[in-house]
């Protein structure tokens, strides 16, 4: 075979540029480095994924790594308000810096290049897809152990763009009580397995509300079989998150980063040792 002309329209149907599977990866950021992306993800909204994906990136932080959050919920980003931080992006002709946690989390969010965080954004999915790999190509993220990637809801635009543009190590998927959970989960997982991503564990928010008390456990939203759906799925590790006020008063007051999660170690054990 003569050799590559790279001009496409003198080829035949056998090249190896034309038969070869082609990398989506984008390239990352070339003043940056990132060990390892972990995506959070759900088939459904309001499960928890920002709440989950801030209290892996401050545990992981707490550890002693450098930690990155990206904010892939374009059209409902949450994660500068989790943190508690209101300043803007700044950048150049050629970068975004990331801003900078309290606790040194680095962070980047649409919110945080928006005029007024309360702006709607009302984009179309390519741009919003756009919108998400510049967040990896055009953010000066310095050198990163661990960025934790927050996902919208589902399996469109957004997580396809992940998946495919982002060298993306594992998922963890989020879940809360309810009939529909295995379904909701069977379909983040399934996808995750198209594109030969492993799934590190499964969380279920909101699983149950300790008495302060007697520490009896009650499941308010209903007693969700996670061993079953741990088995039907293939995962190995589930979690719950209980209900708890001081959680939610973190959240609102946004310092996530000072909520002591241990229900957490093991599932960030898992993601060190992956």
């Amino acid at each position: 075979m003569s050799e590559c002309s790279h001009n496409c329209s003198e080829c035949g149907s056998d090249c190896s540029e034309r038969t070869s599977p082609q990398s989506l990866l984008e390239k990352l950021n070339p003043n940056s480095s990132v060990k390892k992306v972990i995506g959070v993800v759900s088939g459904k909204g309001g499960v928890g994924k920002s709440l989950v994906t801030s209290l892996l990136a401050s545990e992981m932080q707490k550890k002693g790594f450098k930690c990155a959050v990206m904010d892939a919920d374009i059209t409902g980003p949450s994660i500068p308000k989790m943190f508690g931080v209101h300043e803007k992006a700044k950048g150049n002709d050629d970068e975004i810096f990331p801003v900078s946690a309290e606790n040194g989390i680095k962070l980047m969010s649409i919110n945080l290049l928006l005029e007024n965080e309360t702006e709607p954004v009302v984009w179309r999915g390519p741009v919003i897809s756009g919108a998400v790999t510049q967040f990896w190509t055009d953010v000066r993220w310095g050198n990163i152990d661990y960025m934790f990637v927050d996902m919208s809801p589902g399996t469109g635009d957004v997580a396809l763009t992940v998946f495919q543009s982002l060298p993306v190590d594992g998922i963890v998927v989020v879940a809360s009580p309810q009939e529909l959970v295995e379904m909701i989960v069977a379909k983040a997982v399934n996808m995750a397995d198209m594109l030969d991503i492993p799934v590190l564990g499964l969380v279920e928010n909101m699983a149950y509300f300790e008495c302060p008390d007697c520490h009896s456990r009650h499941y308010i939203f209903g007693n969700t079989p996670i061993g079953k759906i741990l088995l039907d799925c293939g995962i190995d590790l589930g979690l719950e998150i209980p209900v708890d006020p001081k959680l939610a008063a973190a959240c609102d007051k946004g310092e996530i980063w000072k909520y002591d999660a241990p229900w957490l170690e093991a599932l960030a054990s898992i993601i060190n040792e992956n």
